[in-house]
């Protein structure tokens, strides 16, 4: 692996720059599902379920980059359904959206249902055990939306796990943040979890061939989360004691 031709190659460079910015805004997805996920676990164990989970999303990326041949041979139709022809990629997006719509219904439900009581931090090894099982089979399902979604930005593998160590980094550092701050406001949390339906629906979509343009939805997330973010500033300026 010669990696030396690459840095005085400006079509490199270039290609490094677009694809790192393409796995940040894939990531989008990954971090928020990640941050709900940790939202009701103690302050130490949601640390540690964003290190799981960023690791394990990392560890994907890089085997499904290293297998591309194997990765290609996924999108490789198995049978037809009303002249439809579906392959294992769509079966595991097709999955995937489902389990994300099932999951964020779910908690939207406990949310509306939740008591005073049971708003208090989960602790259990089996919680924990749980919430990692489902980092690893989402993690799956982005990992192979966000590699296939890349492939022929980049003509060199190298050029690509640059690109994802670099986006794994930068969510990693965001991870945090991002965590207590849908925990710590509640209707920002509900915001999140409704973003998990609509990326599902997406996920669903893609894997029936029909592909709904990211962009727009980005564009709506970002959208709503500036409209909350005036939200909360709202919220913190009626809490001020007021000026003499």
């Amino acid at each position: 692996m010669n990696v030396l031709p690459l840095l005085t190659d400006p079509n490199a460079w270039a290609a490094l720059v677009a694809l790192t910015a393409l796995e940040i805004v894939l990531g989008i997805d990954n971090l928020v599902f990640i941050s709900v996920l940790t939202a009701r676990l103690e302050a130490d164990k949601a640390r540690r379920a964003r290190q799981v989970g960023l690791s394990l999303a990392f560890i994907f990326r890089v085997i499904m980059l290293a297998g591309l041949t194997w990765l290609m041979g996924l999108t490789a139709p198995l049978f037809t359904v009303f002249r439809m022809a579906i392959s294992w990629r769509d079966i595991i997006l097709i999955g995937g959206g489902l389990f994300l719509i099932a999951k964020a219904t779910y908690e939207i439900h406990s949310e509306v249902e939740s008591r005073e009581n049971a708003t208090a931090a989960t602790s259990s090894k089996r919680a924990f055990a749980w919430i990692v099982v489902q980092l690893v089979a989402i993690d799956l399902v982005f990992s192979l939306d966000s590699i296939i979604t890349a492939i022929g930005m980049a003509e060199h593998l190298e050029v690509m796990i640059a690109a994802v160590v670099i986006a794994m980094i930068v969510m990693y550092a965001a991870a945090a943040p991002v965590g207590a701050f849908i925990s710590e406001h509640p209707t920002t949390k509900m915001l999140a979890l409704a973003f998990l339906v609509l990326i599902g629906v997406a996920l669903v979509a893609d894997g029936f061939e029909f592909h709904i343009p990211r962009g727009y939805i980005y564009f709506a997330m970002a959208f709503a989360g500036a409209v909350e973010a005036f939200n909360v500033m709202a919220k913190r300026n009626r809490r001020r004691p007021p000026r003499i």
